[in-house]
């Protein structure tokens, strides 16, 4: 169990720092247009906030990663809180912005946490 945790800590971890790159690096381009619906002016007025949105998934990433490599108890904790923060941010992010993200951000996050929990 404790391998399947990992794996999935560290998709978690992969798509953060995917959101990370779209948001930040990509978001006036076609692809990040492409993935938000947006059209060129709205891409432009929203680019500050959206790299700045990018560099907090950066930093889940990043926490993510550390707990993945930090020796246990503190990777393990570190799992969990940074776990935590991604569940919060996509049940946030679903009531405030948008639906999906519940599924494609706080469920893979909560099912990481899950499997981080049993193999504990």
């Amino acid at each position: 169990m404790g391998i399947l945790a990992n794996v999935l800590v560290a998709l978690v971890a992969a798509l953060h720092f995917y959101i990370l790159v779209m948001e930040m690096f990509l978001w006036q381009k076609k692809q990040g247009m492409g993935f938000h619906g947006f059209d060129t002016e709205m891409a432009r007025r929203t680019a500050p906030m959206a790299a700045n949105q990018g560099l907090y998934n950066g930093f889940l990433a990043a926490g993510l990663v550390w707990g993945l490599i930090a020796g246990d108890p503190t990777g393990y904790r570190v799992q969990i809180f940074f776990l935590g923060c991604v569940i919060v941010a996509g049940v946030y992010g679903a009531a405030t912005a948008n639906r999906r993200i519940l599924v494609a951000q706080a469920l893979p996050g909560a099912l990481a946490l899950a499997a981080v929990l049993v193999a504990g």
